[in-house]
Order: structure tokens, then C-alpha cells, then sequence
């Protein structure tokens, strides 16, 4: 059994919508099986899309869609990959920044090589989620296979920290969208929600608004 994040041919349709579509050289970390890959390359089939996975039976199967897979972990990775990287010009992360040890060592890295007119485009999730905070209140914080609770994640952002984390990185984030999973049971407690940032003595508006992503789409560039 994999230690990963279960495999999937699903590609982030979402994300794909702010990947430019334009770009010559990609590369997408922990590209999986290589679904964003096949999806981007429709759209743009003369790119060079790379892709980086730690996992090497799913960097098998992302072979199919991907010019060329390199199996490793981007915190391990030596100098050699960065200096050979210095020509990617959009560096891709779905779902991944996530499950990084420093996710701010390996931004602080690629803006190091990021051409001028370079980006980083991101799916993160969101540990405000209201269905988090509902849990959390019953002291249900239980790992799982996957989605907000993934097992494998080791850190864990919310709207504030994904700007926190690339503004302390070098970076302007010029397009910040969140993921909302309709659910109507959301409504019992987004109320109690609002009240609980009031009492708080925070934005009760934007407390609410920050409980309803899933995820968030980032896209960034050098400042």
C-alpha cells in the first residue's frame, strides 16, 4: 500500500482554469498520474510539461501524459535539479504544499530561479473549513485517507496563512479563489460561527466567508 495520498485520474478543472495557457515549460510537483497534465496539454499540446512525484507507481502511469516524470521528494532533491530547472516558468502544486516538511524553504528555493515573468499556481486547503471547526469542537480531529484530514498532510493553512506563506516567500498572489463544496447542513453552524468571531472580537463577515472554502486556488508571482 502506498504511503501517499490515494492515486486518482481526476484532474483540478479549477486549477486549470489559472494555469496560463500559454506556458512553455511546466512542471507540476507531485503530479500523480499525471490527470492535470493530460488536461493542460489540450489546451497547450507544444508545451514541456514536467512532472516531479514521489511516488514512483504513480509517476509510472503519469509518464503517459507528462514529457518527463523525475521521481523524488523536492525537499531532498540536489542542485543539480534546481539549476536545471531555472527554465520553468510555472511551477505547479495541487494539493501538495501541504505535505511538505517546509513548504517555505521550497518557495523560497524556486524564487531563487523563477524567471521575472515566472508563477506558481497552488491548491491548498482550507483547516477553516466550517466542517473542521465543527469536529474540532466535538474533539473529532481524526486522520484520514484523504481530503482535509489527509494523514500524510504536515502542515495546514487558511486563507490568512496561504497569504502569510508567500508574501514571507518573495511573492504577490494575483489571483486567490476559494473551492466551495455545496452542503446544506452548513447553515446550522455558520451563524454560530459568525457569533463565535464577534465574541472573539474579529470580523464576523469574513470569519464566516473563511468557513466556507474547501480549498483555495492560488496563483502567485515574484514580487
Amino acid at each position: 500500500m502506498s504511503s501517499q495520498t490515494p492515486m486518482h485520474e481526476i484532474a483540478n478543472l479549477d486549477l486549470l482554469k489559472i494555469i496560463p495557457s500559454n506556458i512553455k515549460y511546466l512542471l507540476e510537483v507531485g503530479c500523480s498520474s499525471g490527470a492535470l497534465a493530460r488536461e493542460y496539454k489540450k489546451i497547450n499540446p507544444n508545451c514541456v510539461y514536467d512532472g516531479l512525484e514521489i511516488e514512483d507507481s504513480y509517476a509510472q502511469l503519469a509518464k503517459r501524459y507528462c514529457d518527463n516524470v523525475l521521481v523524488g521528494d523536492i525537499e531532498f532533491l540536489n542542485e543539480v535539479f534546481w539549476l536545471k530547472s531555472s527554465n520553468i516558468q510555472c511551477w505547479i502544486f495541487a494539493d501538495v504544499l501541504e505535505h511538505l516538511k517546509d513548504p517555505w524553504g521550497c518557495l523560497k528555493k524556486i524564487h531563487q530561479i523563477l524567471p521575472d515573468d515566472g508563477c506558481i499556481v497552488a491548491c491548498i486547503p482550507n483547516i477553516q473549513h466550517w466542517s473542521i471547526q465543527v469536529d474540532i469542537s466535538l474533539g473529532n480531529f481524526r486522520y484520514q485517507d484523504m481530503g482535509l484530514l489527509d494523514r500524510t498532510h504536515l502542515r495546514w493553512f487558511t486563507r490568512k496563512t496561504i497569504v502569510e506563506l508567500f508574501e514571507s516567500t518573495g511573492y504577490k498572489i494575483v489571483d486567490l479563489t476559494g473551492r466551495i463544496v455545496e452542503d446544506t447542513s452548513r447553515e446550522n453552524y455558520l451563524s454560530i460561527i459568525q457569533r463565535m468571531a464577534t465574541r472573539a472580537g474579529g470580523n464576523a463577515s469574513e470569519a464566516m466567508q473563511d468557513a466556507l472554502s474547501h480549498q483555495y486556488l492560488v496563483k502567485a508571482v515574484k514580487k
